[in-house]
């Protein structure tokens, strides 16, 4: 499926994550040749087991989100009409992962159960029991069930990336090791591919949307190396304890 494109960029990234040239058994070799195993009988390869925690439950196999009676009793109609991951219905997790793996801290598993998370989330907290039995259903390149344990680990690791990944990004763009130049063209690279993901997700964004969130973006940084040169020059101060004091000390 095509996927629309603001630029170059994003169309490339969109060639890599929905390519059709392989064959469902090139893809099962691929997948007996990555992390996680192909199925004797040539089915999809369940996703691999991620550092940070392993996926829980009987495989899913038989619950193909494209057959009609896999979806009767015991499927919850919310569920059988989540269509959050269309646009990768036929991409298999081993290429999802590798996707985001070139691009981010995250992992395929990581970042389809923070998005569930924030999209199952009730006034009494997250339904991760449902998340976790319906995986195969909610998200096309997830192949096995998960307990409610795997779900909460899988998004905890996301919550944690995002603040080391984003502490490292503002210490980077905080310290001068970056030009305004070199920090607008980082600016631009990272939101591309923060606004493909979000597209795949099926976030529609006009070009006037586009055009003002780069703007907003452009004006934060600003305001970020302005407020950092000052820190850099004038003082610092200890977050441990609040003191001031000056750089030269």
């Amino acid at each position: 499926m095509a996927l629309p494109a603001a630029s170059d960029t994003r169309r490339t990234d969109a060639d890599m994550l929905f390519h059709r040239g392989h064959t469902d058994a090139t893809m099962s070799e691929e997948a007996a040749g990555g992390d996680g195993k192909a199925r004797a009988d040539g089915g999809p390869a369940m996703e691999p087991a991620d550092a940070e925690g392993e996926a829980s439950g009987e495989n899913a196999a038989g619950t193909d989100r494209d057959d009609p009676e896999s979806d009767g009793a015991g499927v919850p109609a919310d569920v059988r009409s989540y269509d959050r991951f269309e646009k990768v219905d036929r991409a298999t997790y081993e290429r999802v992962n590798d996707f985001l793996r070139d691009r981010t801290y995250i992992t395929a598993r990581e970042w389809a159960i923070a998005r569930l998370c924030a999209d199952f989330r009730t006034g009494t907290g997250v339904e991760m029991t449902k998340i976790g039995e319906n995986l195969p259903h909610l998200v096309p390149f997830m192949t096995d069930t998960y307990s409610p344990q795997a779900v909460n680990q899988a998004r905890s690791a996301f919550e944690e990336k995002v603040h080391m990944s984003g502490a490292t990004f503002l210490y980077g763009a905080m310290s001068g090791f970056f030009t305004a130049d070199e920090l607008d063209d980082l600016m631009y690279e990272v939101t591309e591919v923060a606004k493909f993901l979000l597209e795949v997700e099926g976030v529609e964004l006009s070009v006037e949307e586009e055009l003002e969130t780069e703007d907003r973006i452009s004006e934060v940084m600003r305001d970020v190396r302005a407020a950092s040169d000052e820190l850099r020059n004038e003082g610092v101060c200890c977050p441990e304890c609040g003191n001031e004091f000056d750089v030269d000390e």
